[in-house]
């Protein structure tokens, strides 16, 4: 089967009110029956980010001011000053505001278009834990039936690179997507149920057992075999076949990844000491989120300021750069958002971020063809792109035990998470920076096409097609940057 998958819509809980942390440095969840609106007719049921100073006390006013707008506090994150919030109140952020405790908002934004259909979030029982062992993958590969398939593993270098290792066990790759099957037989060896979670009920972290799993889309699977199917004798093998992966389910039922969810994630992934993350998706409602737009300057810096814990917490994010053939470095026009309601034709710049890609220290990856070529439906962009990696008809794992084909940035991506993950097993003390730096510096430089195009700015070491060039998995095991 093969699909063009849009990253984002697939081309793309430790809720209750028996559990309320306060330390700094906790998510809080709360399931309070919400206070009266103060709007004489209710409006439709949307969620808000609100940020604040990044402090318990700060957090716990924004708080009581949430319950005094008519607002229910749905999860807190001391950690970075973000509570999400939920609202029937049609004047919610003006009232939020204007009480006594509204001085401690900087700044709130609805995080859809449309209204909220998640449903309530009940308590969760907790995940059966996993065993993981320390050991090495074996120095000597045996290839698995389909790997022949696999010229992907080969272009990069993938197959040379497991010479030297598979991977280590103790490192713990997210696969933040639609959800990850881990009873594939090619995948269930190194899935770790424990750390795994799903932040798609108003991102408030589930841990039911098996609510990580897929319900609609396969991209996950797909992703997920891409970065770390196990060498076992069956199927194919992934880029680091030796490491973790756990489930960290971002997308919902109708393939939209909100901002909570993606907030979600990401500080699930830091709580848990995850190594890489990968995220092959954009989040809606909007393709690019705009600074100077009150709900999206919002939103942008609540999703900043998830990724830079992650990152501060030794989590190094990897993500799609996009399937829509953009200039990231010359944005001009978006026509395709909200993609929630009804899409608008606007007019954007530079300040409008693709997100998470376009944040800061998230690795942007473009995506090639077999023979290294651009795939044509890659965005790119000079210092926009980061590396790139194969990512037309790619062969993975796919729920209930199958393979398929999928083309897109979303599976560029994993290739280099893989990578980022074998990079971590040989220098184990590395950090997200020390990682960033060193994946730049062994990509492999591509030069611009042959046939001039104007689009393709910068040098053979560094340009909008390629970035810093095209990930090399060997490169990442026996340099020592």
């Amino acid at each position: 089967m093969t699909s063009s998958s849009r990253p984002r819509r697939l081309s793309a809980g430790l809720a209750a009110a028996a559990l309320v942390l306060t330390t700094l440095g906790a998510a809080t969840a709360a399931s309070a029956v919400p206070a009266p609106t103060a709007a004489a007719e209710p409006g439709p049921l949307m969620n808000y980010v609100v940020n604040t100073k990044a402090s318990p006390g700060h957090v716990r006013k924004v708080e009581k001011a949430v319950k005094a707008a008519g607002g229910t506090v749905l999860v807190s994150y001391g950690q970075i000053g973000v509570v999400v919030a939920q609202s029937t109140n049609p004047d919610f952020k003006t009232a939020l505001k204007s009480g006594r405790d509204g001085r401690e908002v900087q700044s709130v934004g609805a995080t859809r278009t449309a209204a909220v259909t998640d449903g309530t979030t009940a308590a969760s029982a907790a995940a059966p834990a996993g065993v993981a062992s320390d050991l090495e993958a074996a120095a000597t590969p045996v290839p698995d039936p389909r790997e022949g398939e696999q010229w992907d593993l080969t272009q990069m270098k993938a197959d040379q690179a497991h010479a030297i290792t598979d991977g280590s066990r103790k490192v713990l790759v997210g696969i933040n997507d639609s959800g990850v099957d881990d009873a594939h037989p090619d995948l269930a060896p190194n899935f770790d149920a424990k750390d795994s979670v799903n932040c798609t009920t108003n991102g408030v972290p589930d841990r039911t057992v098996g609510a990580w799993r897929p319900t609609t889309s396969d991209h996950g699977t797909h992703v997920a075999g891409t970065v770390a199917a196990a060498r076992n004798g069956i199927g194919i093998v992934g880029v680091a076949p030796g490491v973790r992966i756990a489930s960290v389910k971002v997308v919902n039922d109708s393939g939209f990844i909100y901002p909570e969810y993606a907030i979600c994630g990401f500080i699930w992934s830091a709580e848990r000491h995850m190594d890489v993350t990968n995220h092959s998706y954009f989040i809606d409602p909007y393709e690019y989120w705009c600074k100077d737009g009150a709900d999206q300057g919002a939103v942008q810096e609540a999703v900043r300021r998830a990724v830079a814990y992650a990152t501060g917490r030794g989590v190094l994010a990897v993500a799609a750069a996009g399937n829509s053939n953009y200039d990231l470095a010359n944005k001009t026009t978006d026509t395709g958002s909200p993609n929630d309601t009804t899409p608008v034709s606007r007019t954007i710049n530079n300040d409008c971020l693709n997100m998470p890609t376009e944040l800061p220290h998230v690795i942007t990856v473009a995506s090639t063809v077999q023979g290294g070529a651009r795939s044509g439906f890659s965005n790119f962009g000079l210092n926009k792109i980061d590396v790139a990696a194969p990512g037309s008809s790619i062969l993975s794992t796919i729920p209930g035990g199958g393979y398929g084909k999928k083309s897109g940035t979303s599976m560029a991506s994993p290739h280099v998470t893989g990578v980022v993950a074998l990079m971590k097993s040989a220098h184990p003390w590395w950090g997200p920076l020390q990682l960033e730096a060193a994946l730049r510096k062994q990509a492999d430089d591509t030069a611009c096409p042959a046939v001039p195009d104007a689009r393709c700015t910068g040098t053979t070491q560094n340009n909008a097609f390629f970035g810093e060039g095209s990930a090399d998995a060997l490169d990442a095991v026996k340099r020592g940057w």
